[in-house]
């Protein structure tokens, strides 16, 4: 038996007037899921516990089979597992955004134009990133690269300030806010604010920033420090499943997840995380990957980022494209290893509406390939539609794995 699990991140949505009252998963033409839905088992999952930050990090946790209530201690430190970064007991790691903000004439406030600081690319964010080390690094602050925007800063000795009692708030879910009301508060909010003000002088004037103004594209003119955690503690997915899995995924947050669950994390070339990821590589990759593996779980960040540009036409893309390259490309290969079972879902819902993460409940499928032809399922396509559905499964996160080994 082969298992292969389809994350197309926050392709859930609300209804949009645009769309006619239809949502981007149910105007996007998406045949293989759709296959999946009439031929599968529905459900719906709730998959962002009240209590917990509404991220990926938390969600996918609990899709991976983890109780998040359990296993969570914040995203950053998940990315550095990815990344390769020790932490030590007292340690913090904070995801560290590159982002654009938009100051006012003289400069005493800013809202948040841009979490992603217009999709730099990785070179340029290791510049930028590599040139803050030097100058704001210390023996007890230390600046890492990452992909694209998306780059950590690890604190040595912050678990001194209870970095339970810190609030951070994470740049996708304030665009266009004055950033004021969502500075970082609690024990050591001075020392991660004057981190931030004091990157914003050094960014303003960077050769970087200074070519891409001229270039007409947007400055990454201010780091944004969130998502702060200790080091994890989460069992081997071997140990609790008995099942050998890889992940493959372009985004740190996911392949931190594998690490610290011991799956072993497949890089694709031309993955990015954004629109123009390799889809079809995604999918050629994973089948490779079962081939050793018994389990992979394919991540593909498009959808969620779209939704928090606020748009239609690209969400929709990267929902059809998800179908066509990574959901079609899979159900076409995993024939070759015999029996196999297939789970279809978001990891939470990104409203479109909202430009950030819901707690909506999202719909699920699980289908194998024993049953295919027998329409199991009571859904005549794969969208939101399913969750108004009479009888289906309903979970949280965590438990869907479980029913999915065993699901009938």
């Amino acid at each position: 038996m082969k298992y292969a699990i389809l994350i197309g991140d926050g392709m859930a949505d609300r209804p949009l007037e645009k769309l006619q009252g239809r949502t981007p998963l149910m105007a996007a033409s998406t045949p293989n899921m759709d296959r999946l839905a009439r031929e599968g088992v529905a459900g719906e999952a709730k998959t962002l516990p009240e209590g917990l930050p509404g991220g990926s990090d938390v969600a996918n946790l609990g899709i991976l089979g983890y109780d998040p209530e359990k296993y969570y201690t914040g995203r950053a430190p998940l990315e550095a597992a990815s990344m390769g970064i020790p932490l030590g007991s007292e340690d913090v790691a904070f995801r560290c955004n590159l982002v654009t903000l938009e100051f006012n004439s003289d400069r005493t406030e800013a809202n948040m134009e841009d979490h992603s600081a217009g999709q730099l690319t990785s070179e340029e964010g290791r510049v930028l990133i590599e040139d803050l080390n030097r100058e704001l690094g210390s023996d007890t602050v230390r600046f890492y690269p990452g992909v694209s925007y998306r780059n950590l800063m690890l604190w040595s000795g912050g678990a001194a300030y209870d970095k339970r009692s810190l609030e951070c708030t994470a740049p996708h879910d304030i665009l266009g806010r004055q950033i004021s009301g969502y500075l970082p508060t609690g024990a050591g909010q001075d020392i991660i604010r004057g981190l931030m003000s004091a990157s914003q002088d050094i960014l303003e004037r960077h050769p970087v920033n200074r070519r891409r103004v001229a270039e007409g594209k947007r400055p990454a003119n201010s780091i944004w420090l969130w998502g702060q955690g200790g080091k994890p503690g989460i069992p081997p997915f071997g140990e609790l499943y008995g099942l050998k899995g890889a992940m493959v995924s372009a985004v740190d947050l996911a392949k931190g997840l594998a690490v610290s669950a011991g799956l072993k994390v497949i890089d694709v070339p031309g993955a990015t995380g954004y629109l123009d990821t390799n889809y079809a590589g995604k999918a050629e990759y994973a089948l490779g990957a079962l081939k050793e593996a018994d389990l992979v779980y394919v991540h593909v960040e498009a959808p969620d980022e779209a939704s928090h540009e606020g748009s239609i036409e690209n969400k929709i893309k990267a929902i059809e494209d998800f179908d066509a390259m990574v959901v079609g490309g899979i159900m076409r290969g995993m024939p070759e290893f015999g029996r196999f079972r297939i789970l279809l879902m978001p990891d939470h819902a990104t409203p479109i509406e909202l430009r950030t993460h819901s707690r909506d409940p999202v719909p699920f499928v699980m289908y194998d390939s024993a049953a295919a032809g027998r329409g199991r399922g009571a859904a005549a396509r794969y969208d939101e539609s399913i969750l108004k559905l009479d009888g289906i499964i309903r979970l949280p996160a965590h438990g869907i794995m479980n029913r999915f080994l065993a699901v009938r």
